[in-house]
Parts: structure tokens; C-alpha cells; sequence
């Protein structure tokens, strides 16, 4: 049996779940059968009368933490109408390589992610708006708390990369071997999720602590400066 996801949170709409790196959240075209959604399912038909779960949002393979799954087809949709809105705050934990000269800012330029087919209209360069603040310094790397306004495809990874200070563990945006410190993912961490429940109209707010990993990290290098 399949370590089971963690639950961060839950009410008879919504469950959040503690997503593990290296796991995608829904199968792509090469139709793989581990994903978060079947394991997430697999563990609700343990609870009897539990509803399909359906994700709200993505995370990419290589980003842990915090994700949201709805209960049943019409929860998910009132949720993807708040994302669209931009109505909930997405908080997460990058980081990148180097010191970076500002300790705080946003990266508003458009982007194309390299995931998107030519034919796919998200294909096209679409805007995009990061915010960031560098919470300490190490020697080879920053420590980054990012806000997405926009939700684009690899958002963070792009304007990092753009900005001249790819994510740690960057393959795809950067040439890796350009960069002494090496690390098995792109250290990215959805730290944070908050928005006021379309149901309740409370306000929730949903953390991922730091995973093992990020933290062996920090671990192993000298104190920030």
C-alpha cells in the first residue's frame, strides 16, 4: 500500500494535501498511473460515501507543498472561478542561485512556458506577475519568499531564470552545469494557500512546512548573511 498524501486541511468541500516532489498531479499524454490525483482518490475510496476528489490548481512535478482538491465536480468548479479571479493568495519558498541585488521586488514581463505545443494558445507569450522578497542569504544561494499574482506554467522558474538567478536544481531554463551548488529538484516549495471559503466565507489559510530536502540544504551550507 502507498504512503498516503498528508491532509493540511479539510471541510466537506475541500481537502488540501501536502504534495511530495516528483510526483505529477495529473497523468500527461505518456498516461502514467502514479499521479496525486489517483492517490488521493485511491485514499478517499477508503472513507465510504467520499466524493471524487478533483484538483483545483497544479503544481509541477518537481514543486512540493500545498495543493487543493475539491469534493465532487461543483465545489471544484466554485473554486477555479475564485482562481481565475486571482482571489487567493499563493505564497511559496524558492531557492535560487547566487545573491540576489534587490531584497525585494516583482518580475512583471511576459513568458512562454516550454511545456505549451506551438498550437496551444497558452503557447503564446502570456503576462505574468511575481512578487518577491529575499528572506536571507546564503553563500551560494537566496532564500526567497514569491508570491504569484498570475498563475502561468512554471512562472516562478522563468522569471527567476530571466532575472539572472535560476532556482536552484534548474534544468530546464538554465544550464545546470553552470552552477556549483547542485541539487536533485527545482527548490520550489508552495509554502502557503489563502482565500475566503465561496461556502462559509471564512478565511482560510493552509501552510506546507519546509520538506526534508529544502531543509538538508539550508543544513549543509553556512549561516545566512
Amino acid at each position: 500500500m502507498a504512503k498516503p498524501i498528508p491532509v493540511l486541511y479539510e471541510d466537506d468541500a475541500y481537502v488540501v494535501f501536502d504534495k511530495p516532489a516528483g510526483l505529477l498531479v495529473i497523468p500527461s499524454p505518456k498516461k502514467e498511473t502514479r499521479t496525486l490525483v489517483n492517490l488521493v482518490n485511491d485514499q478517499a475510496r477508503r472513507k465510504p460515501g467520499e466524493p471524487k476528489l478533483y484538483p483545483c490548481h497544479r503544481l509541477d512535478r518537481d514543486t512540493s507543498g500545498v495543493i487543493l482538491f475539491a469534493r465532487g465536480k461543483k465545489h471544484q468548479q466554485d473554486m477555479m472561478a475564485l482562481f481565475r479571479q486571482r482571489a487567493l493568495r499563493k505564497m511559496y519558498v524558492a531557492f535560487v542561485h547566487g545573491k540576489m541585488e534587490k531584497t525585494q521586488g516583482t518580475f512583471n514581463a511576459s513568458i512562454r512556458s516550454w511545456d505549451k505545443r506551438r498550437y496551444d494558445p497558452a503557447s503564446l507569450p502570456q503576462q505574468a506577475i511575481t512578487r518577491f522578497q529575499v528572506k536571507a542569504v546564503y553563500p551560494r544561494f537566496s532564500y526567497l519568499d514569491v508570491e504569484l499574482v498570475t498563475g502561468r506554467t512554471n512562472q516562478i522558474r522563468i522569471h527567476c531564470a530571466q532575472a539572472g538567478y535560476p532556482l536552484v536544481g534548474e534544468r530546464k531554463y538554465a544550464i545546470a552545469k553552470k552552477y556549483p551548488l547542485k541539487f536533485r529538484r527545482v527548490a520550489l516549495h508552495a509554502f502557503s494557500l489563502e482565500w475566503l471559503h465561496p461556502h462559509t466565507k471564512k478565511n482560510i489559510i493552509v501552510q506546507s512546512p519546509l520538506p526534508q530536502d529544502m531543509r538538508s540544504l539550508i543544513a549543509n551550507h553556512p549561516g545566512p548573511k
